[in-house]
Parts: structure tokens; C-alpha cells; sequence
């Protein structure tokens, strides 16, 4: 996925008396600091060699950063500006915006922020706030606060225009799984595309059987087990199974689908096959054919987790997601038991670029449901996850957050877990958290819920910010 596009401008004192007296000499080296400081984070950076002091100057630069199509400003303030010359450029890209400046003595930087970010309070325009130096104690406090609004922004403005495949209606009365297309159109910028699940069932039988023994081998070159037997899991519905994963790649790359949610339980799972294989691949950077980007899939049609875990993808920079159950919460150690009911996204197996490290940890499991096939099972290897949610109250969006570990549970917690659930072949992540249960129960409004890789929670205030969404936190709440 290409990084986040920014524009930086730098505003200067348009006095020229002022400029050649004081101001050249103080701005232009924190323009070029600006410039180089930029240049070296994970960024596609539009900038200029010139600072921008009249309107004309203003006016060529903004516009040259719409026609590159930035996805944010970087408005670069560090000496004193007449606050209207910061608003017009920052009111013409009217894109989200960062007000940087510093915390020099010498520079006039702070009266330069304040007169600026007070005018944009007035007219109500919505911007982050950076009074940070670019060397120092701390040279990456700039980055620390700037980086997380800028994944934010370019995510908000990726989700505009994402079109979205609904495979089948409501699964297993989930309501919370539900959505109004019209709303996300409104407040989201995405496109529902409606498709019945048996176009996925007549398409597979278009599959070649060549394409079908290329993933069948791989599968059987790589998976940790395939666990054959006589009755439910046999090689055929096996084959059906990967024809169905084909076929929805066929569907997503014909009509253009950025991201899924599958029905699958009970049509397809009583009288077919699982979609447990699409579950484990799509979401991941690998199949068969090699790298591919990942594609966020939602099980059991659950909407609002697939817009989740899209924009999970979008502010990750395109890590896989994955959508469990909110199945368990063990009180005593504070560790959430997501599992999912037969399909979860094979990286999170072994966290590896190798795709191979990841599915020998993976078995294909019989499925217990009428149609027979295989479901995944692995548990999710140790790190850092972000879990949460998008879900709606009375009508209104709220996203719910945690930091989470993801763990390997002591053999008896884990033994007492299998004890009590029956035989375990589901895959699952053990999370740890520091998360307020009482709080969580009572907040958090969905049975499903959807992580990512990596510490993402500040991204992810900033994208409910921008898109006027309620956020709660959860984590340090005891």
C-alpha cells in the first residue's frame, strides 16, 4: 500500500521590511529542517524549496498540492505569520491539517501557532497542534504526534470511494451485523454492492482444475495438518471450498470490491461448504499465486466489523485484519478469548512474512456443520494487537479501543479452557489486557470484534475525529 501523501507548506512573515530584518533569517533554515525532517519518514512528501509569504505564492502552492492529490496539509508555521495568510492556504487545500511550530525562544513560533490556531477555532476548522522541535532532547516528538494524524488522514480519505461486496443478508439474527448503506454513503464515502452467496457457488463450478490443484497442493505443501476423514472433510469438499475462495477473488477483482462480508452460516454451512477458507486467505498478503494485497473479509455479514477492520487496513498501511467472537473474558487474569467459528486470517499464526512459517502452524480441521468441509485452527502468536469496533447507538456511530497482547495461555488456564468448552478446534487469539471489564460490558455493544497488528489507538482517535465519530478508549481504566 503506498504511504500517506502530504503536503508541507511553510508561511512567512509577508512584511518584507519584517522578512529581510528578522524573519528571512529565522524561517528559511526551519523550512529547509522542515523539508528534511519530512523526507525521511515513511511519507510521499509534496514540498517546496520556497516559503510562502504572499498571496500569489499562497495561491501557486496550494494549488499545485490539490493537483498532486495530497491527502493532508502540513501547515509549517515556526516564525510569526499574519494569521490570515495561515488560514488562506490551510482554507484552499481544506484538507486535514496539522499547525506545526516550535518551542524556540527566539523565533516568535509560539504567537505565530496561537494567532493562527485561534483563527481556525473561530470559523470552526478542525486541526491538530504540534509545538514541537525537530532536534534535541526529543527528535521524534514531531513524528510521534504528526504521524498518527497523518495515517488517520490519508485512511479517512482512502475509505472515500471504497466499494464494499455484501455476499447474501442478516446471518443467525445478528442485528449488530446489519447496516445502512445510504448512512455509510453519507458519512463514510463507500459504496454497498449487494451480491447474492450463490454466485459464489455457481461460480466455483467455473474454476478450472488446474487452479484448484495448484491451491490444493499448496495447501497440502504447507498447512500444518489436514485432518482427512470419512465423513465431513474429504478431499472433494476440500476442492469445493478452495473453488469457492477462487471464485470470490474472481468477484472482488470483477467488480471492484475493496472489502467483504460473507453470510456463509446457515445456507452455505448446512447445504454447501464453509467460506472458513476465504476467512483465512483473503484478509492475509499470500495465497497460492504468491504475495497479494490483503482484502478485509467479515464472517456471519457483519458489515460494520468489515468497515472496522477496512479501516484498521488503511491506517496499518495494509497489515492484515482479523474478526473473532467476543466469546470469553477470564475476569481474573484479564484475558479476552476471541475465537472465531471456524476462519481467521493465517498470518496471525506466526506473525511471518513467510507464508510458509505461518501455515505450518495452521491445520484444516473438520467442520462440525451440516455441509461438512474443513475450518481453520491455530491460536495467534504473541504481539501487539489493536482490538476494537465499529458499532451503532440509537442510530449513531461509536468506536470502541483497547491495546491488547495477544498471549500463549498457561497450559492449565488453557486446559481448564478446553475442559469447559469441549473439544477445541477453533481458531483463537488470547489477548491481555489492562481494559476495565465491567466497563467493557457495559459499553461495547457487538457479539463480534475485529483486531490488527501493531499499536494503532492514536491513529484511530484521529480517524473518529475526522469523521465526527464518538471514540472511547478503554484501556487504564481499573
Amino acid at each position: 500500500m503506498n504511504p500517506p501523501k502530504i503536503g508541507l507548506m511553510t508561511l512567512g512573515d509577508a512584511r518584507d521590511h519584517e522578512w529581510g530584518k528578522l524573519f528571512q533569517g529565522l524561517t528559511e533554515p526551519r523550512h529547509q529542517k522542515a523539508v528534511d525532517y519530512f523526507k525521511q519518514q515513511a511519507l510521499d512528501l509534496v514540498c517546496f524549496d520556497a516559503v510562502a509569504r504572499k498571496i500569489e505564492e499562497i495561491d501557486t502552492q496550494t494549488g499545485e498540492l490539490l493537483a498532486a492529490g495530497v491527502e493532508a496539509l502540513v501547515a509549517h508555521v515556526p516564525c510569526w505569520v499574519s494569521p490570515n495568510m495561515v488560514l488562506r492556504a490551510i482554507q484552499k487545500v481544506n484538507l486535514p491539517t496539522i499547525l506545526l511550530s516550535n518551542k524556540e525562544a527566539g523565533t516568535h513560533g509560539s504567537v505565530g501557532l496561537f494567532g493562527a490556531a485561534g483563527a481556525l477555532d473561530q470559523i470552526g476548522f478542525a486541526h491538530l497542534r504540534v509545538r514541537e522541535n525537530f532536534d534535541g532532547v526529543n527528535p521524534q516528538a514531531v513524528a510521534e504526534k504528526c504521524l498518527p494524524f497523518i495515517r488517520a488522514a490519508a485512511a479517512v480519505a482512502r475509505l472515500r470511494g471504497r466499494n464494499f461486496g455484501m455476499f447474501g443478508g442478516r446471518s443467525l439474527g445478528i442485528d449488530t451485523g446489519t447496516f445502512d448503506p445510504m448512512q455509510w454513503r453519507s458519512q463514510f464515502g463507500v459504496d454497498a454492492e449487494h451480491i447474492d452467496q450463490l454466485e459464489i457457488i455457481r461460480l466455483a463450478e467455473e474454476v478450472s482444475d488446474e487452479d484448484t490443484q495448484k491451491t490444493m497442493d499448496w495447501l497440502a505443501q504447507h498447512m500444518g495438518k489436514i485432518a482427512y476423514n470419512d465423513q465431513g472433510l474429504v478431499p472433494d469438499k476440500l476442492a469445493h471450498q478452495v473453488r469457492c475462495y477462487l471464485a470470490t477473488k474472481r468477484i472482488i477483482r470483477e467488480r471492484s470490491l475493496d472489502f467483504v462480508a460473507i453470510k456463509c452460516m446457515p445456507d452455505l454451512t448446512n447445504h454447501y461448504v464453509p467460506q472458513c477458507l476465504s476467512a483465512a486467505l483473503l484478509p492475509g498478503p499470500y495465497d497460492a499465486d504468491g504475495e497479494k494485497e490483503t482484502t478485509v473479509m467479515a464472517c456471519e455479514a457483519d458489515a460494520d466489523a468489515g468497515l472496522t477492520s477496512e479501516i484498521m487496513k488503511l491506517v496499518s498501511g495494509g497489515l492484515p485484519t482479523m474478526f473473532a467472537d467476543v466469546s470469553y473474558i477470564n475476569d481474573e487474569t484479564n484475558t479476552f478469548y476471541l475465537p472465531n467459528c471456524g476462519g481467521m486470517c493465517t498470518w496471525f499464526a506466526g506473525r511471518s512474512s513467510d507464508a510458509a512459517e505461518n501455515l505450518k502452524r495452521v491445520n484444516i480441521m473438520p467442520a462440525i456443520r451440516p455441509g461438512g468441509g474443513g475450518t481453520t485452527y491455530l491460536t495467534c502468536a504473541p504481539g501487539p494487537l489493536t482490538v476494537g469496533r465499529l458499532y451503532r447507538k440509537a442510530g449513531a456511530y461509536t468506536m470502541a479501543l483497547f491495546q491488547g497482547e495477544a498471549i500463549e495461555l498457561p497450559q492449565a488456564e488453557y486446559e481448564a479452557f478446553v475442559a469447559a468448552r469441549g473439544a477445541h478446534q477453533l481458531p483463537t487469539a488470547f489477548v491481555k489486557t489492562d481494559v476495565d471489564i465491567d466497563v467493557f460490558v457495559a459499553e461495547f455493544a457487538s457479539n463480534h470484534i475485529c483486531a490488527v497488528p501493531g499499536e494503532w489507538v492514536a491513529e484511530l482517535e484521529h480517524v473518529c475525529g475526522l469523521l465526527g465519530i464518538r471514540c472511547v478508549v478503554m484501556n487504564g481504566k481499573k
